[in-house]
């Protein structure tokens, strides 16, 4: 025990021993020094010594025999340090102690040189000009209003720019009032299976497919049916019988990044129909399309309103922007907007307004001109380097749309191993094993390009292509 400095020592030795007797490190029973030695041992006064020994008294901390000494009080013993009754134990198969590594993040300054993670951004091309006049207006608009909780659905400028925007780029048909503000896709998912699922229920998911939704209906006690894809998206003849929600990704299927055909849509809105199912369908990054013609959303082809529509602005803007938006089905719309509130009651509104704006104003629909030529070059540059130098090593699955693309590992090499080599030389790879429900069929790598300038991508693949080409390329077996 040590003081430091003159200034308030007596709250300092208070602190000091309270702390020690509520840890444990003086235990219940144990006798302490007297106030005069404590004293002596601290350089204190013993008046000092004695108005903390009475205070500790006074709180029950300490008992004071006359003639014997000052002890811990045996109360103390329920304090004592002891596994918390509420902490998960080990080998419990608790969900949360169950999450994936997919769900980590990145902790700043860890990210290597050359990084091909998935699902971010590049905010260094995001107009902040525009962005900070948007804001500004915003706290303009915060300043005018009294301070107050608002509706749980989002600011109704925003919306009604949704709603536009859906209308013209993804032939989403919906009024302003349909569409529900959330924080990100994540938790528009969460939404949805709150109001539609029970323990219990069958939730129907792509195979692979996006581990956090999984993970989702998980923790609210779902049973997860994991259904393949093929060339044309999820396979409906598979779907189970009694599946209650069916979570997919038809635009671009992640990861592997196939468009659900019109065939498989019309299929499946219809088996969603005969067993009144919900369809949520997360279009995550279908505003990136470079090849053919923009893709339809499935809501689009919904008449019978069995489709919930998620959207999201963190592959449009960045993450950490976390606005996403909802669209569920009519009779479910009351539902979601009080779980809703239920959950964070409402998305920031300064956020809210400044989105509203910049969508408004133009700036969105510049933004995503601008980013769409980038990001086309950029999966380019990617793919010379996979079907080129890189070509021994992995099978590249290019898609026409999204921010990143799987590419297979030709046999016999492992995944694991060879992501470990390429972080050896500072190269950034992720498997896609973990999006398996079961036994991945065969391993691969996704490669986003959002977050790596084409620039870097060259250089990355020419450095990764020179760290596997030193044991010699894989051997491949003839079909």
């Amino acid at each position: 025990m040590s003081l430091h400095g003159r200034q308030g020592l007596a709250g300092q030795l208070y602190r000091q021993l309270r702390a020690a007797i509520v840890d444990g490190r003086l235990a219940p029973g144990e006798r302490l020094p007297s106030t005069r030695g404590l004293a002596t041992q601290l350089g204190v006064s013993r008046k000092t010594t004695l108005d903390v020994f009475e205070r500790l008294i006074a709180e029950g901390y300490l008992r004071s025999r006359a003639g014997d000494g000052t002890f811990v009080a045996h109360e103390m013993t329920g304090l004592a340090p002891s596994p918390s009754p509420l902490a998960p134990s080990a080998g419990s198969g608790s969900i949360w102690e169950a999450l994936p590594d997919t769900l980590a993040h990145t902790p700043p300054g860890a990210a290597p040189a050359f990084d091909f993670v998935g699902g971010v951004t590049d905010k260094g091309m995001f107009p902040f000009d525009k962005w900070r006049s948007c804001v500004s207006h915003a706290l303009r608009v915060q300043a005018r209003e009294r301070g107050s909780y608002r509706d749980p659905a989002g600011e109704q400028e925003l919306r009604l720019a949704v709603s536009r925007y859906l209308a013209f780029s993804r032939a989403v048909v919906s009024n302003w009032q349909d569409v529900i503000i959330t924080q990100g896709a994540q938790q528009a998912i969460d939404l949805m299976a709150r109001v539609v699922i029970r323990p219990g229920d069958v939730v129907a998911v792509e195979d692979p497919g996006y581990p956090p939704a999984r993970i989702a209906f998980l923790a609210l006690g779902a049973q997860v049916a994991y259904v393949p894809v093929d060339a044309q998206g999820l396979v409906v003849d598979a779907l189970p019988d009694n599946a209650r929600i069916v979570y997919v990704t038809p635009s671009h299927q992640f990861p592997l990044g196939m468009a659900m055909s019109l065939e498989r849509r019309v299929a499946l809105l219809e088996w969603a129909q005969r067993r009144g199912a919900l369809v949520l369908e997360d279009d995550y990054d279908g505003e990136y399309r470079f090849t053919g013609h923009p893709m339809e959303s499935l809501k689009s082809l919904d008449k019978t309103g069995v489709v919930a529509y998620v959207g999201t602005f963190s592959k449009t803007i960045f993450p950490e922007l976390r606005i996403g938006y909802v669209i569920p089905p009519a009779p479910l719309g009351t539902a979601v907007r009080r779980a809703k509130q239920v959950s964070d009651w409402h998305s920031c509104t300064m956020t809210q307004t400044a989105l509203a704006k910049f969508m408004l104003d133009g700036h969105f629909a510049k933004h995503l001109r601008r980013m769409r030529k980038e990001y086309a070059a950029r999966r380019a540059a990617l793919l010379a380097h996979l079907q080129g130098p890189l070509s021994p090593w992995f099978t590249p699955h290019a898609p026409a749309a999204g921010i990143h693309m799987v590419a297979h590992l030709r046999m016999p090499q492992d995944e694991t191993a060879l992501i470990a080599r390429a972080a050896a030389a500072s190269v950034g790879l992720y498997g896609i094993a973990g999006m398996y429900g079961g036994q991945a069929p065969a391993p691969g790598i996704l490669f986003g390009y959002g977050g790596i300038s084409a620039a870097d991508i060259h250089a990355g693949m020419e450095k990764l292509a020179g760290t596997l080409a030193a044991d010699g390329p894989p051997l491949v077996t003839s079909n």
